[in-house]
């Protein structure tokens, strides 16, 4: 999957391939962001802006016989074109993604181009729709074959569905067979997860807008009219982070994947944060330390235990293989150590199955990367040092996993000019096994620094 950017912020033109590990890193204001909130909000909104449209004459016959089977065929063989529109629909859409003037993204395009000679439909599909008491429609795909197939579980008269909300739940079935295996589940830790950490209570977009409007007219208002108005205050992943913060009571009360599958990354998780958070049943949010009887309320809790707050609940209750956690400068409030060990938990999670995309400043997660990048090797003096200095084999990773990119102003080619450009876009950097990641933003100043103090040292000899 290949995704290009065009004048999207600092980003004039740029492209990346999304991999099991995805690293963004450069200097500040160089579209670091841009590119992970572009990311996050297609696949937040991908169902919607891609459209499947089904023959009325289907629906008819569905109805009449009380089965149907669509070959998915022509939905494949023109997946491209599918794809082509939904980004341009979606593109349309980018400045309520970023709460942006129309103006200022007036240009700005998302692509996503897939390899549809790798392509791999879902298997094996399944999936019931009906009331609260009652399935009326089932819908399956066996491995192997290309029909969807359609059944009505009960009489004609009994449908409480539309005409056109059956086409619309039967195009979502091809949706996810077609796609699903693309566009995984994301979520999304913003920059500006500590201070919601703080607010969550008082950052109610809709109350908020409610009490906006209310405040601007002496007229008679619609209240319900208003929540449905089309209002962005916020960046889309700054929003649904901030409401992901906002339902950790409810969201406590589910065991995820992690939980019943692996606790221990869960203990690491809590051995970075020094503690453990809990929701108390009024749905006050508390951080517990190590070996201490003292509840911490958010405000008086560190920065790190904020700014990791939606990562920790994500992790326990809802993280899932096959999702991707997107997370904008992980580094955020964090130590050099726990900076180490966050890159760490990040290779193991990759290697459980679930995606990580981040953005970057933190030389210290690139290093601590690259370090489990070279210890994935089965040299002698290479398995001494896993041994001494305590990594596990869960926690090394393969480059051929990795994909990382430097947000920078270079010399391209960009495919509508003839010569290379030189622009803000994003240059992947070299990877390799035995000397890990090049990612030279970092290295020139580093070595600035090296300079500087060496001259300091001995610069009178």
């Amino acid at each position: 999957m290949k995704i290009t950017l065009k004048s999207l912020g600092a980003l004039k033109y740029a492209e990346f391939l999304p991999d099991d590990m995805t690293i963004i890193c450069g200097g500040n204001n160089t579209g670091k962001t841009y590119a992970a909130y572009a990311l996050y909000g297609f696949l937040y909104l991908w169902k919607k802006v891609v459209s499947i449209s089904i023959q009325h004459e289907k629906i008819t016959e569905l109805l009449n016989e009380g089965v149907i089977s669509i070959n998915m065929q022509s939905y494949i063989d023109n997946m491209d074109i599918i794809l082509q529109k939904a980004c341009k629909e979606y593109s349309a859409q980018l400045p309520k993604i970023f709460a942006a003037s129309a103006d200022r993204l007036k240009d700005a395009s998302f692509m996503i181009s897939l390899d549809s000679k790798k392509h791999k439909i879902i298997d094996d599909y399944e999936r019931r729709v009906g009331s609260v008491n009652k399935e009326q429609l089932s819908l399956t795909k066996t491995k192997g074959s290309l029909n969807l197939n359609v059944t009505l579980l009960t009489e004609q008269h009994q449908i409480n569905f539309p005409h056109d909300i059956i086409s619309q739940i039967i195009g979502e079935a091809i949706k996810d067979i077609i796609f699903g295996n693309y566009f995984p589940s994301p979520f999304i830790a913003s920059a500006e997860r500590t201070g919601a950490a703080i607010f969550r209570k008082e950052l109610n977009f809709a109350r908020n807008r409610l009490l906006k409007e209310m405040s601007q007219t002496d007229q008679n208002i619609d209240p319900i009219k208003l929540l449905f108005n089309n209002y962005q205050d916020y960046a889309l992943p700054v929003e649904k982070d901030v409401d992901f913060i906002r339902q950790l009571e409810s969201l406590s009360k589910k065991t995820g994947f992690l939980q019943k599958k692996h606790p221990e990354l869960l203990e690491d998780f809590a051995n970075i944060i020094g503690g453990k958070y809990t929701v108390t049943k009024d749905d006050e949010l508390y951080f517990i330390p190590n070996k201490k009887h003292v509840k911490l309320t958010m405000d008086e809790s560190s920065g790190s235990v904020r700014s990791l707050l939606d990562i920790g609940f994500y992790l326990k209750h809802s993280a899932k293989p096959g999702d991707i956690l997107i997370i904008d400068e992980p580094e955020l409030n964090l130590h050099p150590e726990n900076q180490r060990k966050i890159a760490r938990l990040f290779t193991r999670l990759v290697n459980i199955g679930i995606k990580i995309f981040i953005t970057t400043h933190s030389d210290y997660i690139i290093k601590e990367i690259n370090t489990l990048i070279m210890l994935n090797n089965d040299d002698a003096h290479i398995k001494n040092i896993i041994k001494n200095e305590g990594y596990s084999p869960q926690e090394l990773i393969n480059y051929n996993k990795i994909k990382v990119y430097i947000a920078e102003k270079t010399l391209i080619k960009v495919p509508e000019n003839k010569r290379k450009t030189s622009c803000q876009t994003l240059s992947p950097a070299n990877i390799d096994q035995k000397m890990g990641i090049e990612a030279r933003s970092f290295d020139i100043t580093i070595e600035e620094m090296n300079q500087i103090q060496d001259d300091i040292v001995w610069g009178a000899d």
